[in-house]
């Protein structure tokens, strides 16, 4: 499949383009300094920024899909979509945020005490940002949350689908590698099974 990864330097956008590319797919790499990036076959990289998302349309263009990596406070999702939109692109994934997730019926991750002050913006982005995906009726977007740690690891390949609320192991413990994320969105796109929702992701 041809993709387009905006975002394609950060954490979580390198995870999945190195994903992509082992298992065949050829992809457009968009970010602002591309030169982070190493060329190697199956790759294209591209000059883009979220921040000028105008500018993104002609790139998009041709793509079976459209990835967005990008942080939420570096984006705005309006401009985002419509960007997609534009493009003729109809597949749209989008890498979310736990923030989001409920832990319990009508109490969202956020809203925690626990919750970290240092993330709260960016949380409080992503869920505006998922409240705008779940108007759109003209694109098949699909929004992938992580559990509520995020961190670099292992790729194992195994872990549990979930829908709105946040995983937690026996343990208590909620968290997802990079990696690992990134093998259930390359899933997700070979094999869509999310149309239209949000799930998330998690041991």
């Amino acid at each position: 499949m041809k993709i387009a990864l905006i975002g394609a330097t950060g954490n979580v956008g390198t995870r999945i383009l190195a994903e992509a590319l082992k298992r065949g797919h050829q992809v457009t790499g968009i970010a602002r300094d591309p030169a982070k990036l190493q060329a190697r076959d199956g790759l294209q990289l591209v000059q883009g920024d979220a921040h000028a998302p105008d500018t993104l349309t002609p790139t998009l263009a041709g793509h079976d899909v459209v990835v967005s990596a990008v942080l939420f406070r570096a984006s705005d999702p309006a401009l985002l979509i419509e960007a997609v939109r534009r493009s003729g692109v109809k597949r749209y994934l989008v890498v979310g945020g736990a923030g989001s997730l409920e832990i319990a019926p009508g109490k969202l991750l956020i809203d925690s005490p626990e919750f970290p002050a240092l993330y709260r913006e960016e949380a409080g982005k992503g869920k505006v940002f998922l409240d705008r995906l779940r108007t759109v009726d003209d694109l098949d977007w699909t929004m992938l949350s992580p559990s509520a740690l995020l961190t670099a690891g292992e790729r194992t390949g195994v872990f549990r689908l979930g829908g709105d609320s946040l995983l937690t192991s026996a343990e208590g413990k909620s968290w997802i590698t990079y990696e690992d994320y990134a093998v259930a969105l390359v899933d997700e796109i070979e094999k869509p099974a999310h149309r239209r929702q949000r799930f998330t992701v998690g041991y």
